[in-house]
């Protein structure tokens, strides 16, 4: 079932349907850290003091710890990061005209949503963000995790008008105005991975989901999956597959959820633009700028079977990956990448 919007704007003319989940309308009360008393949270929610040790009990289940102070009421450890509507809303009014954007607190997957309101005739520009995914998805049917105050998770639908096959390399692209968009920020080393990840030294930072249908001449709806790490704990790096990183760990100063959507948004719908008009060729450059396994020797799997191994030696001006090995380069439009030996 998915949860109501909290927020949405509609080519930026703002309208607020104040619709949130329950838990989420305590947890946002309780979002900056401070002692709130029973009474006060049970007044300011119309609900019983057994419905109230409910929504505590459903703030919980999401990884979340509700300290009980005696004698005065609860808390969280610390200020949570959830997304600042008034400053989103600011944001937006700067990035192109051609975004509106739906921001929910629960979902299972923003690709599953977005993908499903696409079918239904949702409009060129629709973005979906969401404080809790429960079940994110990443490429080939891994699971991204997603930490409510800690990460972001977006999903963009663009149409474009031609088919599948001009839309070699999308992800690549993608990846770029990613980076883009965190170098800005005061992110260091952010590096891309063949063909969806975002880097920081040798562990992943954020991905990238590419989706698309419609026929093969076109036109072709398209939904951007993209999931960004930003201050992740200790607990939720254990809970990731494989060593994972956060904006964090690689900046100065940490910029909020709510800089982090607004700039990747931007940066991403500008590429998006000009991908649909010159495709992959004026990204490429930029992209192995970033190479993060460049020259490094890589095994390569397509649904789970070893088909490749050889040294990186860039991308083609499709996206294709180009491995050299004994019997000379190849290029492959798809598949998984492991370091190799040597």
């Amino acid at each position: 079932m998915h949860a109501p919007p909290v927020l949405v704007f509609v080519r930026f003319f703002l309208a607020i349907l104040r619709m949130s989940t329950a838990p989420f309308s305590l947890l946002r009360m309780l979002a900056d850290g401070r002692v709130h008393s029973r009474e006060q949270l049970s007044r300011a929610l119309g609900l019983s003091r057994g419905r109230l040790s409910n929504l505590i009990r459903g703030i919980e289940a999401l990884g979340l710890r509700v300290v009980k102070v005696r004698g005065r009421g609860y808390r969280l450890p610390e200020a949570l990061d959830l997304f600042e509507m008034d400053a989103l809303a600011a944001g937006l009014r700067k990035v192109s005209t051609e975004l509106c954007i739906e921001v929910l607190d629960e979902c299972a997957s923003t690709n599953t949503v977005l993908a499903e309101r696409a079918a239904a005739g949702a409009p060129h520009g629709t973005v979906l963000a969401c404080e809790h995914q429960s079940a994110g998805r990443g490429r080939r049917g891994h699971a991204w995790v997603s930490v409510v105050g800690a990460s972001v998770a977006f999903s963009l639908l663009w149409r474009f008008p031609r088919g599948a096959g001009a839309l070699g390399g999308l992800s690549l692209a993608v990846a770029v105005g990613a980076a883009k968009a965190l170098e800005r920020l005061g992110t260091r080393g952010v590096a891309v991975k063949w063909p969806n990840d975002l880097y920081c030294g040798e562990r992943k930072l954020g991905g990238i989901l590419i989706e698309s249908s419609g026929d093969s001449l076109g036109p072709s709806p398209v939904i951007v999956g993209v999931g960004i790490n930003v201050r992740l704990g200790a607990q939720a790096l254990e809970r990731i597959e494989g060593p994972a990183t956060d904006i964090a760990s690689h900046s100065e100063a940490v910029p909020s959820r709510t800089t982090v959507l607004v700039a990747a948004l931007e940066s991403i719908a500008e590429v998006l633009a000009r991908f649909s008009r010159e495709g992959f060729a004026p990204f490429r450059d930029e992209w192995l700028q970033r190479h993060a396994w460049n020259g490094r020797r890589v095994a390569l799997s397509q649904a789970g079977r070893r088909v490749a191994e050889g040294k990186v030696v860039g991308v083609a001006e499709d996206g294709a990956l180009m491995l050299a090995s004994a019997g000379g380069i190849e290029r492959y439009h798809s598949g998984e990448l492991s370091l190799g030996l040597g």
